[in-house]
């Protein structure tokens, strides 16, 4: 049985109250943003955010000792996982919306590749495990 150091992590808000003179609510708002004094910062365990792997190396204690392994996708922060995908998404969306259209080869080079995509962003949206999926879309 092989062994792996595994870094996970998590957001756990911080938060501060403090009241600024303002002409209207934006100004507030941009006031609270440019404050860097969060010396009296609380903490909100409540409403803590998902774990996610941030690392995995081969081997007990290897964290940062070793070459790091890729985190599956499905174990990664699950808006970052939207983030990526979204370019993917595009691109699929992109090159079906040509205003030339599709050839027929072209769309069966195309479909596969989408609806992997789709089935992807599906398990993202649900927050489930990825599908199986090939290492290289069909057609690449």
């Amino acid at each position: 049985m092989s062994k792996f150091t595994v870094e996970s992590t998590y957001h756990l808000p911080a938060y501060r109250h403090r009241t600024y003179d303002a002409a209207t609510p934006a100004d507030a708002c941009r006031q609270a943003i440019e404050d860097d004094d969060w010396s009296a910062e609380k903490f909100d365990y409540e409403t803590a955010g998902e774990a996610y792997i941030t690392g995995i190396w081969s081997g007990a204690g290897a964290a940062y000792r070793a070459e790091s392994v890729a985190v599956p996708s499905q174990f990664q922060e699950t808006i970052q996982r939207k983030a990526d995908h979204f370019q993917e998404l595009f691109d699929q969306l992109a090159y079906a919306a040509q205003p030339m259209g599709l050839s027929t080869v072209d769309f069966d080079r195309w479909l596969p590749r989408a609806i992997v995509a789709v089935e992807k962003a599906k398990a993202i949206i649900e927050e489930r495990c990825d599908p199986d999926e090939l290492t290289e879309p069909p057609g690449s």
